[in-house]
């Protein structure tokens, strides 16, 4: 495998896989004491937006949303402003 003269590589597909490196997935690289270069998955960050849904989601028709219009609940799910 060769480096690009834009210090691009491809990662093998294999690899990808196992790693589940999707298109766009981000990575870090560290250079170990010996030399060698480790490369990690980035976690990607949970956004604001993400955190809202995971903590509605199946509550729908729960007792607290029942009487709620779209604005009122729009406004919960943004929360209070920073």
């Amino acid at each position: 495998m060769k480096i690009t003269s834009k210090g691009q590589v491809t990662i093998p597909q294999a690899v990808r896989e196992r790693a589940r490196l999707l298109p766009h997935s981000e990575v870090d690289f560290e250079v170990l004491p010996n030399g060698d270069v480790l490369m990690r998955a980035v976690k990607p960050a949970v956004s604001r937006t993400r955190r809202a849904f995971e903590r509605t989601r199946g509550s729908a028709n729960a007792s607290g949303f029942k009487d709620m219009d779209t604005d009122a609940f729009v406004q919960w799910l943004r929360g209070p402003l920073p």
